[in-house]
């Protein structure tokens, strides 16, 4: 592999990453796609010419860096983050009304296991916006597996409903801290 050209490649995905996400530093984003790059050369060398091939490697792997700094300043900057648990949580509450809600408010819940608390109305609120951000795929999922409590079909939808919760939880994240 041509290190200089790769890392050339590299550095101006990391800048382009750097704008787009302004809780890294291109040179953080350049130094983890480089590390990757390096352990994964005997992957790669195959495809070595192929520039776009390159980039796309690169920008999946700063997307990632950044994602991961992102959810570590979330978590440490003191306003509320939703885990996937709680996003579970929040969705098994949307099968009842909020009338139903509101009288269940400090009593034990069969459905969802837990005692229900006065937070779950904006955990509501929070997972509907949540919802309307995913895929259609997602939303149907999530709709099947923890609002109706449908059991899996496969173990394929089992895992995309697993990544739905996540990709729920974030988004649920990301409405509560932009406010739209």
């Amino acid at each position: 592999m041509d290190w200089e050209r790769t890392s050339e490649i590299a550095l101006k995905v990391a800048r382009e990453l750097a704008r787009a996400w302004p809780v890294v530093e291109a040179d953080d984003v350049h130094q983890e796609i480089m590390v990757h790059l390096v352990e994964q050369a005997e992957h790669l060398a195959k495809k070595a010419d192929d520039e776009n091939f390159l980039r796309r490697v690169a920008r999946r792997v700063g997307n990632q860096a950044a994602s991961r700094e992102q959810n570590r300043r979330d978590l440490e900057d003191d306003q509320y983050y939703y885990t996937p648990s709680e996003a579970r949580t929040a969705l098994r509450s949307l099968i009842y009304t909020e009338e139903e809600v509101s009288s269940l408010i400090g009593k034990r819940d069969d459905l969802s296991r837990c005692t229900i608390a006065d937070n779950i109305v904006s955990a509501r609120l929070d997972a509907e916006a949540g919802l309307k951000r995913l895929t259609e795929r997602y939303r149907d999922v999530l709709t099947r597996l923890y609002v109706l409590g449908l059991p899996a079909r496969d173990d394929a939808e089992l895992r995309t409903g697993y990544r739905a919760i996540d990709a729920l939880a974030l988004a649920m994240n990301s409405h509560l801290r932009t406010g739209r």
